[in-house]
């Protein structure tokens, strides 16, 4: 698939906007790449594919993917401790601090598979203000690709989650945002437009979605420019 420039600026009423953490507001990439690759060298995985199968997952899942015959909760926080000690070229991304101002407070939440403690320490040390509405892996049973981190994080806003936008960047993210029913827009920072079929809309990043606060209790609208793809 070849994309092309912009099509025409659509526009989003929505009532609550739930963003993904890693990719869509800040870039952590580095790390994690780096910290999956340290962990699968001490346990005889191949880097590449764990890399891979890591991206918008809860680490406890990939870690009983991967090595299934390990202890999953033993591996979580070793994971979680190697990615702590790697803050390394960690970045808030273009156009994020401009859009979170824009939204009310209690209109937006971050849900990532990210543990609590390592979202928290992660959004702080890239200047994001860390939300009271903030659903990390630690509070759902199941992660993405299951709607369930998105269906607490519509839940914690007090919205239903079809009248929610998703803002992701992997696939298991944008699969989780169509099955929970939000409208899901996926960026192209991380992942090729193939990967993101379930996303409802492409965008290369968050610097041209403008949100309007509408009166009262009407909600928000979204406005930006998808990319269209040949």
């Amino acid at each position: 698939m070849v994309r092309s420039q912009t099509s025409s600026p659509v526009e989003i009423r929505c009532r609550g906007v739930l963003f993904d953490m890693d990719g869509i507001l800040i870039s952590s990439i580095g790390s994690v790449e780096r910290s999956w690759t340290k962990w699968a060298e001490m346990r005889g995985v191949d880097p590449e594919y764990a890399c891979r199968t890591a991206h918008g997952r809860r680490a406890i899942e990939t870690a009983a993917l991967l090595r299934p015959d390990l202890d999953s909760e033993a591996e979580l926080r070793l994971i979680e401790d190697i990615e702590l000690a790697d803050g390394e070229g960690l970045a808030v991304l273009p156009g994020v601090l401009d859009l979170l101002h824009a939204l009310p407070e209690n209109r937006w939440a971050v849900v990532t598979s990210a543990t609590a403690r390592l979202a928290r320490i992660r959004l702080g040390q890239a200047g994001i203000p860390v939300t009271r509405h903030l659903i990390t892996g630690d509070d759902v049973a199941l992660g993405k690709p299951d709607p369930a981190p998105y269906l607490a994080g519509a839940a914690l806003l007090g919205v239903p989650p079809e009248e929610c936008v998703v803002f992701e960047d992997a696939e298991s993210g944008t699969l989780a945002g169509r099955a929970a029913g939000c409208v899901v827009i996926a960026t192209t920072f991380s992942h090729e437009a193939e990967s993101l079929g379930a996303a409802h809309y492409l965008i290369e990043d968050v610097t041209g979605v403008k949100a309007r606060n509408l009166p009262g209790e009407q909600g928000i609208v979204l406005a930006f420019a998808p990319l269209s793809s040949l």
